[in-house]
Order: structure tokens, then sequence, then C-alpha cells
């Protein structure tokens, strides 16, 4: 079952600063945003649920060093993105 990316105007702006700062990573941010809308569950996305102030996110990795935080709305079939970079900068 499919699942929807829903983008928000913060969260566009935030990526469009982080894909200036990391042109060579857009290759790998899209592969993620598909593969996050086919399947979330993905284990290369290692997906998992942040704590403390984060509790109501989860995040899935970009590679090694760069994640994005988003809501995940499982009975909605919604993710939204609400963040984008490396672990200091989403976390």
């Amino acid at each position: 079952m499919p699942y929807t990316l829903v983008f928000t105007d913060q969260y566009n702006r935030k990526a469009s600063r982080f894909l200036k700062r990391h042109p060579d990573l857009r290759q790998q941010y899209l592969k993620t945003l598909q593969l996050l809308e086919a399947n979330p569950f993905h284990p290369s996305l290692r997906l998992h649920p942040l704590h403390g102030k984060w509790q109501d996110l989860h995040s899935v990795s970009i590679n090694l060093s760069y994640r994005i935080t988003l809501e995940l709305l499982i009975q909605d079939e919604q993710i939204i993105p609400v963040n984008v970079g490396d672990h200091e900068a989403v976390y």
C-alpha cells in the first residue's frame, strides 16, 4: 500500500537549503523519498521513533550521516517530512 508524502512550505525551504549545501546528495535524497513513499518500513531507511522532545517524530536515513525527521501518520497513510540534515541539524 503506497503512502503519500505531504510537503509543507517550511519543509520545502529546509530541503532546498539542504540540497544547495549538499548537491552531491540530491540523488540519495530523492531515492530516500521514493522509497519512503513506497515502503517507509524498508530496512535501508532505518526508520525509528525519536524520544524526548522529538517523541512525536520518526527518523529515516539518507545515508550514514544525514537524516530526514518526519511525522508518520499510519492511519491516514500520510508521511509529513519535518526536517532534513545531519544529526546535529535535525535533533
